[in-house]
């Protein structure tokens, strides 16, 4: 019985996971690349801190591929210099990640868990900029 409701749960949460992404905008996916990478590193110090290092080697490896094949893949390589450097910082994050998974060491991922929370509250702060009104057809 306890595995048919963990089951359940599962299915609850990753249902409500896909509807939070299908329904978000172009700026929410963003944002929830950074938090699920934030949750990642966490998870791995946690699991450095208990000796897991199967599972820290899959929450760093986790979140090297939502920087890599989420955030980074998401810039517009011809979007000027805030893209460049965004790209340039992800690479660094990714460098600092795989350190972290080397040497078993908690430093590095909390330096790109500030990094990922910085760049979240600024993406956050963008959003919650009020857009501009789509312009309406006017009858003439």
């Amino acid at each position: 019985m306890y595995a048919n409701a963990l089951h359940s749960a599962q299915a609850y949460t990753h249902v409500g996971l896909e509807t939070n992404i299908l329904g978000a905008s172009p700026h929410r996916l963003i944002v929830l690349l950074y938090e699920g990478a934030e949750l990642s590193i966490r998870m791995a110090i946690k699991h450095i801190n208990d000796g897991d290092l199967m599972k820290k080697s899959a929450a760093i490896t986790k979140a090297s591929s939502i920087i890599h094949d989420g955030l980074r893949a998401a810039l517009d390589p011809h979007g000027g210099p805030i893209s460049q450097q965004l790209d340039a910082l992800y690479d660094y994050m990714n460098k600092r990640l795989m350190l972290a998974h080397l040497r078993n060491d908690t430093v590095p991922l909390e330096e790109v868990l500030g990094l990922l929370r910085e760049l979240r509250h600024a993406w956050q702060q963008i959003g919650a900029v009020p857009q501009p009104a789509p312009l309406q057809p006017v009858a003439i």
